[in-house]
């Protein structure tokens, strides 16, 4: 009898080994690929080395300031440097898995950590829905949310951005559109 248990135990022991297991690969599925971020080009796009080749990556579902936005878009770019840079992230994408600039669209993830909602949560984004990547679309407005209310970076209120990154941009390729003229 006493065979008989410990043996059912084991089997037990077995089986709850293998779910664990194969839940563990699971998470790091879903999670998508791992690379090392090699540089921060702004507070939106990093280079990551994917399975041996550099991949330029724009992180889904915000808008950072540009770098000439001042002081925002240098501030947005340290951020994300000193949260991620030369670190092994998850990289994982959504629907949409290229822009018109042939650059990647992913969610990276570090240290079970949204970095993309990080960035927003911190007020160094403004959180922007582009379907069909809106996986995270709810978590990422929760993050602005809180980044709006707490006043924290471009929603600083001594010093708000007055400008949206997109608003800067096409202002920018206006002027420099009339200036070549």
């Amino acid at each position: 009898m006493a065979n008989v248990k410990r043996g059912g135990w084991l089997k037990i022991w077995a089986i709850s080994c293998a779910i664990i297991l194969t839940g563990c690969q699971m998470s790091a599925t879903l999670m998508g690929e791992r690379g090392r971020v090699v540089r921060v080009a702004s507070g939106q796009t990093v280079e990551v080395e994917l399975d041996g080749r550099l991949e330029t990556i724009r992180l889904i579902g915000l808008d950072a300031p540009d770098l000439q936005q001042s002081p925002w878009g240098v501030e947005a770019k340290q951020m994300l440097e000193d949260a991620i840079e030369g670190k092994v992230v998850g990289v994982e994408f959504d629907r949409e898995t290229v822009d018109r600039f042939d650059r990647k669209l992913a969610y990276l993830w570090f240290d079970g950590t949204l970095v993309n909602a990080q960035i927003v949560e911190r007020g160094y984004g403004l959180a922007v829905s582009r379907p069909p990547n809106v996986k995270y679309e709810t978590q990422l407005q929760h993050a602005s949310a809180r980044a709006r209310l707490l006043g924290l970076g471009i929603w600083n209120p001594e010093t708000p951005m007055r400008q949206t990154p997109g608003e800067f941009r096409r202002q920018r390729a206006n002027s420099d559109t009339k200036t070549s003229l």
